[in-house]
This record gives structure tokens, sequence and C-alpha cells, in this order.
């Protein structure tokens, strides 16, 4: 495998000469004024854009072309991702339309130090993204925002393919419940045969279909919740639906946070954008596709999700929403047409651990954009390792579900949180100097709180996260 990249590789110049550079421009107020009013966030430099078209005239003679994804196979990819999102926050309880209508406002804030999180982490990746346009993933950014170091990158690679291939286990593998031996192989070969294609922009055109499955799915859904008597599992005894805006008496710190970090998991979806980036023709255009999933969140959790929530209220609510619906006739129409798009989620994450793989056996030679015999065997051995590893691990270790809040703690501690608070701080720093945050006045000091609130948020996921999970 390819050795991870050096930090001035990384930082197109060394950190010494960042310093330098950016203590020069904050030596005089004046200089810092025009640089704010002459920065314009989400446009890329002259020599971002000379990076892409670099990279872009580098693949002209290659039969396989990587910078190819357009603007809507992006929309499309992302309205496939954000499918977790919907079987997170819809099959739980109405708790992110909160969340939403907060940080839509932020993604249109052009400096984007927004008192929400995620607007934060999805402006800093973005911002990180463009002015380094050679990182190809996550494992790259972990590298270079820990000062180049080779030990942080692995260990951001051990935890960008465990992240990964859970997921696939998650989402394809593993039927909630329902899955038998037989079903998980057909379903794991199905997925392989899905992995195939090598670029994203030729997957996207499959999860065209996903994302229409999708939305066929959570209408159905939301219909048949709707027009049923009462929820499954209803008794007199339980009663009516119970609907409550805050969690209900009797909930302690350890089951509260466990539920939190158990839908925190599929939430938080940063870790592969960096590579979809990396395969984008206009980079620059990231932020269309976050605002447009934005917007789907809100109107998805807004409506849907407060809809079946009412319906089945606290007392009947499950994960995936599915299970709520007590008619067998309605739960199987309205999940079938989940699958497809649970079969391309998985598809999605194992596409980015084998790309990652693979870049790093095949960096610099005629296999990775060509149509050669070692080429397609190895891409195709990499795809069968990580399917067999996902159908290990859900028919091994059946009781998996319950490692969702560990995972959560140890992964999205980092990608979620961590990684971009720290992103902004370095950004910023490079940009303004030591002293940003008194520099930039009250934005700089804004900005600096709620990233270093960002980390901390990171650090608590990390720290009393881990422990819930492993006492719950």
């Amino acid at each position: 495998m390819a050795a991870p990249h050096t930090s001035k590789a990384l930082d197109g110049r060394g950190d010494e000469d960042s310093q330098s550079f950016a203590s020069e421009r904050a030596d005089s107020p004046d200089k810092v004024k025009d640089l704010e009013n002459q920065r314009q966030p989400g446009v890329q430099s002259d020599s971002d854009t000379d990076d892409v078209g670099r990279q872009i005239e580098m693949e002209a003679g290659n039969s396989i072309k990587y910078r190819t994804l357009h603007l809507p196979g992006y929309y499309v990819i992302s309205l496939v991702l954000f499918r977790s999102r919907v079987s997170s926050g819809v099959d739980s309880d109405c708790g992110y339309c909160w969340d939403c209508a907060v940080h839509f406002p932020d993604y249109l804030v052009s400096e984007c130090d927004s008192a929400s999180p995620e607007a934060n982490v999805n402006s800093h990746l973005r911002r990180f993204c463009l002015r380094h346009p050679h990182v190809r993933d996550v494992c790259d950014i972990g590298q270079h925002l820990f000062w180049g170091s080779n030990i942080a990158w692995y260990l951001t690679a051990v935890m960008f393919l465990l992240n990964n291939t859970f997921i696939q286990w998650l989402n394809t593998v593993s039927s909630h419940g329902t899955c038998t031996i037989v079903f998980s192989l057909i379903t794991a070969i199905v997925s392989f045969v899905c992995s195939l294609p090598r670029t994203f922009s030729t997957l996207s055109k499959i999860a065209t279909f996903s994302a229409l499955f999708t939305f066929i799915s959570v209408i159905l859904a939301v219909i048949f919740t709707a027009i049923e008597d009462h929820p499954a599992g209803y008794t007199p005894a339980k009663g009516d639906p119970i609907v409550t805006a805050v969690p209900v008496a009797g909930t302690t710190f350890v089951s509260g946070v466990n539920a939190f970090l158990n839908i925190s998991y599929t939430f938080i979806g940063q870790i592969t954008l960096p590579s979809f980036i990396a395969e984008m023709k206009e980079p620059k255009d990231f932020w269309k596709s976050v605002t447009a999933v934005t917007v789907a969140e809100i109107i998805v959790f807004s409506l849907v999700g407060s809809i079946v929530y009412a319906y089945t209220g606290n007392q009947y609510i499950t994960s995936p929403a599915f299970g709520s619906i007590s008619n067998e006739v309605y739960k199987k129409v309205s999940f079938s047409f989940m699958v497809p798009t649970l079969i391309f989620l998985g598809v999605l994450y194992a596409s980015v651990s084998a790309r990652f793989l693979f870049f790093r056996l095949f960096e610099g030679t005629r296999h990775k954009g060509n149509h050669t015999v070692v080429g397609w065997a190895a891409w195709a051995g990499i795809l069968a390792v990580l399917w067999i590893g996902a159908f290990i691990i859900a028919e091994v270790i059946p009781f998996f579900s319950d490692l969702l809040s560990i995972m959560s703690a140890l992964f999205d501690s980092f990608f979620g949180f961590i990684f971009w608070g720290v992103a902004y701080l370095r950004m910023r720093r490079e940009d303004y100097g030591p002293n940003f945050y008194k520099n930039r006045g009250i934005r700089g000091w804004i900005g600096f709180i709620v990233n270093v609130g960002l980390i901390f948020v990171g650090l608590f996921f990390l720290g009393p996260g881990t422990y819930v999970s492993l006492t719950f």
C-alpha cells in the first residue's frame, strides 16, 4: 500500500511557511480587513482550480476517468445518503425536526460561524476539500489536520474501514431481525455485483432508482400508519399513543445518551463526503448538494417524522418505523420499496472503502485508470473481501446492533465533530494568524467558541459516550 502523504504534500507548503505567511497578513489590521472583504466562501482559488484542472488533464488518456461526477449525480448520491438519516430520524421520533430547523439557515450564511454543529461541520468539510483538492478521502484529511502524522493517517484508516464495513452490514446483510443466512448470502452477492462500477458517476445512475424507491417507501409508511386503527403492539393496558416533546419521566442519563448515540451513528455521514468531492468535476458545487439535502431533511423530518410519531407515540414507535405498522401486508409492501436503497447504501460504503484501498495499491500505475486484468481482478477481490467480512459480522455477531452506540462513540466523535472543529481552527489560523479570533472581532470569537465547543462535543462522545455504551 502506498505510503500516506507527507505534511508538506498535503499543505501545499510547509506549516512553517504557512504560519509565516499568516503572520505577515495579520500584522496590519487594514490587511486583515481587506482579506475579510475579499475572501468569498465556497469559491476556489486559482491554485485550487488549476489543481483540479491538472487532475482532469492527467486522466484524459485513461479509459477510466474519475473526475467525472457532475452535480446532478451528486444530488442523487446525497439523497441516497439522506436515506440513512430518514431511518434514524423518522424511525425514532421527531427530535431531529428541531435540529434541521436550527441548522438549515446556517448553510446559507456566508461565514457559517454558526451555533449549529452540523452546519459548521459541512461548511468546514467543503472549505477544506476546496482548499486541498488533492485530498482523496477522510484519511488524508486526518493526517493533514494532525500535523502530517503518519500515525494519524493509519488510525483514521482503521476507523474509516471499520465504520464503512459496519454500515455495509447494517444496511444490507442484516434485515432488521428477519434475516436468514440464505437471504444474507443472496443480498451480499447482489451487493457485490452492484459495487463493481469503479466511478461514482456510474453509481449515481443506479442511485436514481434508489432515491425514487425511498420516496415511495416513506410515503407508503406514513399513509399506512395513519389509516390503521392502532399501531403494532397496541394493548388497552398501554393505552393510546402518548406524544411528548421531552424525554419521559424515569429516563436515565445512560439510557438517554445510549439512544442518542444509536441515532447519531447513521445521522453523521461526513466520513464519505471527501471521497465524493474528490471525484467531482466542479468541487465548488458541493454546497449546492448540501443545501438540497438539508431542504429534504426539513421536509421529511418535519412532516413524515411528526406524522408517524403522532400515530405511534412513545409506547409503539420502533426502529425502523415499518415495525410500527400492525397490518403485515402494509408493512411488507412499504418496506419492500426500501430494500433497493438499503442495498445501494451498503454498496456506496463498500465502494468508498474499496476505492481507498485500490488507489493506495495502484497509485501511479496504469491499472488505476485503465481496463487491465490486474486492475479489475484487484478491484473485484477487494470488494469480495469487504462483503465477505460484512457477511461474517452479520452471522457471527448477531447481537451487533447492541454495539451501535460503541461505534458511534468511537467513530462519530472524530468523523462527526473533532475533525471539523480542528479543521476550522487550522484554516482560520492559516488565513488570519495565530490570534485570528481577536483579529476578526466578534465573528472571530463566535467561530472560535462554537468550534472549540464542537471539539468538546466529540470528546463527550469519545469519553462519557464510550462509558455509557459499555455499561448500557
